[in-house]
């Protein structure tokens, strides 16, 4: 017997919701992204790994909040704890490498296209793990062409947004790039979601795992308290909203000179204790 899928069950309020959480995510990890370009290397991977939770994070939620709204009318719907857990875990590494990679190689030629690819990989990674740990009385199956699609939207936009982390310019830039990504993301999981299909079984009563009210909510604290965190930690770095280098970091570090000294013509380098204001008495003798 074939399920009834609504995606929509909430109307537009969970699309919504879910895209303005995928531009957040996008827009700090962005911004991270791009920091991590204009300091030292000590400072890169924490910024670095930073931009990588915000986007796993807003990515993750994003996904799970447009969950909410999914149902099928026929059967309630759980989900596995541990599973979900792990989806979170997939979507913070593999976004994680790839933006290790663009931050480290730069975002271009092979090191963009490598970044692009796992990052999105990633992401459809997550959307299906969490698939994955639904519970309810059926079977899913999936349209193998329609599940390409999403895969490539996904890639796609992963390799767009690292493009845009790379360009070292003003907060606008990046809010304007995170609308874009957000955009990308939320049709990536709508692709998704447009493959599927339930197959229901005659099994009474509800599946195992935990209901969306008592495992999502509480899940989704942690990821929104980390984004509100991250916001915290932009909008207190000026330089992370201009975008602006840090010459103080970049060139004046402990016994480098910040300009090299440049001879000049006609003049002789100075001898070691001489100083400059005092003449030799000595006059050359003529022979």
């Amino acid at each position: 017997m074939q399920g009834t899928v609504d995606g929509f069950s909430y109307g537009l309020v969970t699309p919504l919701v879910a895209y303005l959480m995928a531009c957040l995510g996008g827009a700090l990890g962005l911004r991270c992204t791009t920091r991590s370009m204009l300091v030292t290397q000590s400072w890169r991977p924490g910024w670095l790994a930073l931009g990588s939770a915000a986007i796993g994070s807003g990515i993750w939620t994003m996904h799970f909040i447009a969950m909410m709204g999914f149902a099928v009318k026929e059967t309630p719907i759980n989900y596995d704890m541990w599973l979900t857990f792990a989806s979170l875990g997939v979507a913070i590494l593999m976004v994680g490498i790839g933006i290790f990679i663009v931050g480290y190689r730069g975002a271009s030629g092979t090191a963009l296209f490598t970044g692009g690819t796992i990052t999105g990989l990633g992401i459809a990674s997550m959307h299906y793990l969490g698939m994955a740990g639904m519970r309810l009385n059926g079977k899913l199956e999936y349209n193998t062409l329609t599940v390409s699609a999403s895969v490539v939207i996904a890639v796609v936009a992963a390799t767009a947004a690292l493009w845009a982390a790379g360009q070292i310019r003003g907060f606008l830039w990046s809010v304007g790039a995170s609308l874009v990504m957000g955009l990308a993301v939320s049709g990536m999981h709508y692709t998704g979601m447009a493959a599927l299909s339930v197959h229901l079984h005659n099994a009474p009563g509800s599946p195992e795992g935990a209901s969306p009210a008592a495992l999502l909510a509480p899940l989704m604290i942690g990821p929104l308290a980390f984004l509100l965190l991250a916001g915290v930690v932009v909008l207190f770095d000026p330089l992370m909203v201009k975008g602006k280098p840090d010459r103080r970091l970049t060139e004046n570090k402990p016994g480098i000179p910040a300009h090299p000294a440049v001879p000049h013509p006609g003049r002789r380098p100075q001898r070691p204790g001489h100083r400059r204001g005092h003449q030799s008495s000595r006059t050359p003798q003529n022979r």
